[in-house]
């Protein structure tokens, strides 16, 4: 794959898990209306204390790594199971808000493809 397009694709995930993740702590974006099972499950993620805060921090962490270039491969193995979450979640719950789920996850195989000759040695 080109190397700017990956450089671009890298750039545009990391800014947006940033954006996504500062949200978590700051809340500078309103709360979209949610299906009532998916509200329902989202007050039980806010209600433990923790949730919310790891998977900005996992986010933010993921976006600052992949827009500096430094371990990026680690970044997107640690940002799969959030992006694989984040589909699941609107597959089931609220399907009208998939488009951003789905494209955190489109991008994140897209780079998983582009470095893959980093993770061969885990199948050898």
């Amino acid at each position: 794959m080109n190397s700017k397009v990956t450089m671009a694709l890298r750039i545009v995930l990391g800014l947006i898990l940033i954006i996504f993740g500062a949200n978590k702590f700051i809340g500078f974006m309103p709360t979209p209306d949610l299906p009532d099972l998916a509200g329902n499950f989202m007050g039980a993620l806010a209600n433990t204390g923790y949730m919310f805060p790891l998977i900005g921090l996992v986010e933010v962490i993921v976006g600052l790594l992949l827009v500096s270039n430094k371990w990026v491969a680690f970044a997107l193995v640690l940002l799969a199971p959030v992006a694989v979450n984040m589909v699941l979640f609107h597959l089931k719950l609220a399907p009208g808000g998939i488009a951003p789920a789905a494209l955190v996850t489109i991008l994140n195989v897209i780079l998983i493809y582009a470095n893959w000759n980093k993770y061969k040695p885990l199948f050898n």
